[in-house]
Order: structure tokens, then C-alpha cells, then sequence
């Protein structure tokens, strides 16, 4: 039989030998591989033996691989100097690994002193290489597949971090309580088909806690949950209300450093996503205010919209001439979409996603080429720049909720009406006019019916016109400054949402 030979250093060779046919169990440490972070907080350092005469050198990877002995009582001895639930599922897992270690070095033992002159045995070299010495500055063989998944820690580390961030929540008076109950006032309403929308006349909560103004409202796109309320202001908030029941606000978001411009429901109705003016885009879930997603942007964000097919993907814009698609999935820009503007207003998805629409800040003198912007989302290719051709630039766009027709709420104090289908034509013989936009980012909506189409003023007034003759049916003289916001609710026939300038928010019946 020919046997393996190593060689070791004269001096100690022969304690090296006495001391490795009968180990102490003080000395027998072991140090498993993880894929986990967490399962490797359930081993205290030191906690599987003591130190002594023969500690392995410690290793740059230690994260995820590192060499040592096995230890018959390991897991005993972990017991009795440890209290942790070991029935966990991570416990369990880490000792099975370590049990099986244990049950190998048994029977390499047995093989060894039984079969040492068989043709199968396990050579010397193969017992002094599990032995408890080792050569001083010699690092263990790390396989490929390992150093690949240590390449990648860090940045799974960083993902981790980052999911986990939380945002200041503040709860209002009940909100874990009324968050996500069914309103008792939308019961009713619910599996039944829209009732004709009637215009409110009467106050019914007047909701004031934002200390700047209120850029925009929108309600809850679930029906089970739509007595909820998002506002974005420029306090650098988010807040969600109950604008049904008791008008009390339920939670406060404050993610961001500077002012929230824009802010969005998504369709499950568990998550907000908001972009403000410190360039910053977050998804935060409702319930427990943790980032699900955060990004810094290149521009100051003033427009989000989520893909109306695709959850995962949303649009923003903002002050810059690039609107950007992101997926939410891979925090990563899918598409840039370019043009020769300065700042985009807002934008608009039509039916289907296929399509969407931007509206600019691009005025020339005569003429307002490029004001909208109709974009192919898949191949970001401009589709058509030449669809309004008046001077104004136009801070809203909205769509009806049943005809290919959508409206653009222009600087020139009047709302035009245009086709949602190619080649985009204006309809010369609408025109919604009466109120004042002067300057202010004053929003438009059509009712869940699409009979009305409502909209806010600079001088505090909403008005409300017939979408078939484009005649004013009503003013309502809702606040005292500007308002920039006034929207429908989508189950409650006539209950209305404003907001205004001076941070105010009401409900009106």
C-alpha cells in the first residue's frame, strides 16, 4: 500500500501527532458556510468552544466560509452555555448542516482506525488535513460558486438596508384602527353600478393640519378603501386622511427632505408613491411606513404616474427635459424619453399604457409647439408634437372616464378638448371657460360618470361644467386662497375632495 506523506516542521511534529489522536473537546471549533446574515446572528463568538493551543487563523471571507474541526458535543455544549430558541427555523437549519459535520467526522475516525490498510482507506494526509493544526498564512480553497455569492453580499446587504429604511409615520387619533376598514357609508355602494353624479353643495369636514400648501389630492383607487385621502404638500408631507367617517388624519409621511410635488396611490391601494423637490422618488407602504422602494433622480420631481396595465412601472417627470420609466422591481431606469423642453407638467397615460402624453413648459412667441407631447412607451419614440398650437401652456391633463377624449387645462383660463386617438385633434367647437388658472398648477377632473367635468380656481371658487355643452351648472365658492385641486370620489355619488393653496383640505356633499 502506498501512502500520502506530509511534511511538518521537526520541532513539534511529534506533540502535533500526540495531540491529534486524542482532540480535547475545548478545542474543537467549527465554522459552518451560511447563505443567510441572519442565521449567523444565533452563534455568539466563542460560543462553540473555547479557545486554544491550536485557533484557526481567521480568514478574509468570513462572512460566508471559514475552516475548523468538528465537535462531537458541539450542539450540547451550545445549549447549555446558550439560551436561544433553538426551534426556530433558522436554528434548524444551521444544525443540520453541523449535525451531518459531526456525523462525517465519526465515521471518518472509524474508517481510519479500521481500514488504514485496506485499498479504500483514508490516507494520513487526509487526517492530519482535518486534524486541529494548520500552516500559519495558508488561506482554505474557496470554491467559485462561493466567491460569486460573497462578490454579491454587499449589494444584497445594501438592498436589505434599504428595504428596511423606515419613514417618519406618525399615527393620528385611530389610525391603525380605521386604516383599512370598510366604511359603513360605502357599504352600500359597493358591486353596484355608479348612480348619476349630482353637484355638492354642503360642507361636511374642513381638514387643516398641513402647515404649507397642498399640491395634490387623490382618493384610494380600492372601493373598499376609498375613504381614504392622500394629500401631498409642500410642508414636506404625505398625509392620509379619513375624509368619510370622521375627517381625522391617519397617518403622516415625512420621507422627504424638501417639498412633496407630486404623489400617487398605487392600484392595490398598500402603497404611496410621492417624488418632491428633493429629487427624491419613494414607495412607501401604508401600513408600516417602510421604503419599499427609494431612488435619488437627476431633477427635481413635479409628475408621477403609474402604468395603468403594469404595477411595477411607473413614469415621473419634472424639471428637465427627460421623462424617465422605472421598475419598481429592479430600482433601475427602463426608459428615457427626450425632448427639446425645460420642464415637464404633467403627463397622462391613454387607454391600454401603449401610449402617454406630456404637457411642457416649450412656449415660442406665436405659437406653442411641443406644449404636448404624444410618446410610444415601449420604443420611446415621439409620436406627435404638433397637437396645441395656442400659446399657453397647459398645467392638467385628465381623461374621460368612458369617450377617447381628454381634456388640457391651459394658462389661458380655459380647458380644451381633444381626441385621445391619432392624430390627437383639439375639438374647436368646446371650450370650457369661466374660472382662473393665472400661473397656478390648477388640476381638472371628469366625474365617475363622465357628465361632469370639475375644476379649481385662483380665486378659491371650483366650478363645475356640463361635459356635453360645456356650460357652467354651478360655483361653488369653496376657499379663501387658490384652489389647485378638486376631485370626485369614486363610489360616493357627489362627494367631492378640494384643496387649496393655503394647505386646507375639504369634503363637500
Amino acid at each position: 500500500m502506498s501512502l500520502s506523506l506530509v511534511a511538518y516542521d521537526d520541532s513539534d511534529s511529534e506533540t502535533e501527532t500526540d495531540d491529534t489522536e486524542v482532540p480535547s473537546t475545548s478545542s474543537k471549533q467549527t465554522s459552518q458556510p451560511s447563505s443567510s446574515v441572519n442565521c449567523v446572528q444565533y452563534f455568539a463568538p466563542g460560543s462553540l468552544g473555547t479557545k486554544s493551543t491550536y485557533e484557526m487563523q481567521p480568514t478574509d471571507n468570513t462572512d460566508c466560509s471559514g475552516t475548523g474541526t468538528a465537535c462531537e458535543d458541539a450542539f450540547e455544549h451550545y445549549v447549555q452555555n446558550n439560551n436561544a430558541d433553538l426551534t426556530s427555523p433558522c436554528c434548524k437549519r444551521a444544525y443540520s448542516g453541523y449535525t451531518a459535520l459531526c456525523m462525517s467526522y465519526k465515521n471518518h475516525e472509524q474508517a481510519s482506525s479500521s481500514s488504514t490498510n485496506s485499498g479504500n482507506g483514508i490516507s494520513h494526509k487526509r487526517i492530519h488535513k482535518d486534524s486541529t493544526t494548520a500552516v500559519k498564512g495558508i488561506r482554505p480553497y474557496i470554491p467559485k460558486r462561493l466567491r460569486q455569492e460573497n462578490s454579491s453580499m454587499p449589494e444584497k446587504k445594501e438592498w436589505d438596508q434599504r428595504e428596511n429604511s423606515d419613514c417618519d409615520v406618525k399615527l393620528g387619533i385611530s389610525g391603525e384602527q380605521t386604516s383599512r376598514k370598510i366604511s359603513e357609508l360605502i357599504k352600500p355602494y359597493l358591486g353596484s353600478k355608479y348612480k348619476l353624479t349630482e353637484v355638492p353643495k354642503s360642507l361636511i369636514f374642513c381638514m387643516s393640519k398641513h402647515s404649507g400648501p397642498v399640491n395634490e389630492i387623490q382618493w384610494c383607487p380600492v372601493q373598499e378603501q376609498s375613504h381614504m385621502l392622500l394629500s401631498a404638500s409642500m410642508d414636506k408631507t404625505v398625509k392620509v386622511w379619513d375624509a368619510v367617517d370622521t375627517g381625522c388624519c391617519l397617518k403622516t409621511y415625512s420621507c422627504h427632505s424638501s417639498a412633496v410635488r407630486a404623489a400617487q396611490w398605487s392600484s392595490c391601494g398598500r402603497r404611496i408613491l410621492s417624488g418632491g423637490f428633493d429629487s427624491m422618488l419613494h414607495l412607501t407602504d401604508v401600513e408600516t411606513g417602510k421604503q419599499i422602494f427609494s431612488s435619488k433622480n437627476e431633477f427635481r420631481v413635479s409628475a408621477l404616474k403609474f402604468h395603468p396595465t403594469e404595477s411595477n412601472i411607473f413614469i415621473c417627470g419634472g424639471f428637465s427635459p427627460e421623462v424617465k420609466s422605472w421598475d419598481i422591481r429592479t430600482s433601475k431606469v427602463l426608459r428615457v424619453y427626450k425632448a427639446a423642453v425645460q420642464q415637464t407638467l404633467d403627463m397622462l397615460f391613454l387607454p391600454e399604457g401603449k401610449e402617454f402624453l406630456t404637457s411642457t413648459d416649450a412656449v415660442s412667441r406665436d405659437s406653442a409647439d411641443r406644449t404636448i407631447i404624444a410618446w410610444d412607451f415601449q420604443s420611446a419614440a415621439k409620436i406627435s408634437n404638433q397637437i396645441f398650437h395656442e400659446r399657453y401652456t397647459c398645467p392638467s391633463l385628465t381623461l374621460h372616464p368612458k369617450e377617447s377624449v381628454f381634456v388640457a387645462q391651459t394658462n389661458g383660463s380655459y380647458m380644451a378638448l381633444f381626441s385621445s386617438q391619432r392624430p390627437y385633434r383639439i375639438n374647436k367647437k368646446k371650450r370650457y371657460e369661466g374660472h382662473k388658472v393665472e400661473g397656478f398648477a390648477v388640476g381638472c377632473e371628469f366625474s365617475p360618470d363622465g357628465t361632469l367635468l370639475v375644476t379649481g380656481s385662483s380665486d378659491g371658487k371650483v366650478f363645475f361644467y356640463n361635459y356635453h355643452t360645456a356650460r357652467i351648472i354651478r360655483t361653488l365658492s369653496a376657499h379663501k386662497e387658490a384652489c389647485v385641486s378638486a376631485i370626485f370620489h369614486p363610489v360616493l355619488p357627489s362627494l367631492l375632495a378640494t384643496c387649496d393653496w393655503a394647505g386646507e383640505v375639504k369634503i363637500w356633499q
